[in-house]
């Protein structure tokens, strides 16, 4: 059999597809092995229709989780529409990013909310004035 240079290369194109598809799997894996590792009772969740909660318990003969959404209701769903676990975001309050300096050019989009007098002598537009006919 003749291995021509069009055969060596569509193997290798393969073999390469192949090799980024097992990749990708165990990184899928491992990603989902360490979801399901942190999703505890008291861990706040959101599901795969986009409903947060807080785990109130894990039953794993069933694969059921009891989700509380807001005080005094409680949802049943299955242990796999837990999407990921909500970690709480910190607030950095930069004041010197929030005020720009007196004088400065704004950014493009920056919306201006200062009004500046405008200086009647050097309008280019010509007065109009009120005739008494």
């Amino acid at each position: 059999m003749t291995l021509d240079p069009f055969t060596i290369i569509m193997l290798a194109v393969l073999a390469v597809l192949i090799f980024f598809m097992f990749r990708n799997s165990r990184k899928r894996q491992s990603e989902a092995q360490k979801l399901q590792s942190s999703v505890v009772p008291g861990a706040k969740v959101m599901t795969n229709s986009g409903v947060f909660g807080t785990i109130l318990s894990i039953d794993d003969d069933e694969n059921q989780v009891l989700l509380e959404t807001t005080p005094g209701t409680v949802l049943t769903v299955h242990r796999q529409t837990v999407a990921r676990v909500v970690e709480p975001v910190a607030v950095v309050d930069d004041a010197s990013e929030a005020t720009p300096e007196l004088g400065a050019e704004p950014e493009f989009g920056e919306r201006v909310d200062e009004v500046h007098p405008v200086d009647s002598s050097t309008d280019d537009a010509p007065d109009i004035k009120k005739s008494d006919d």
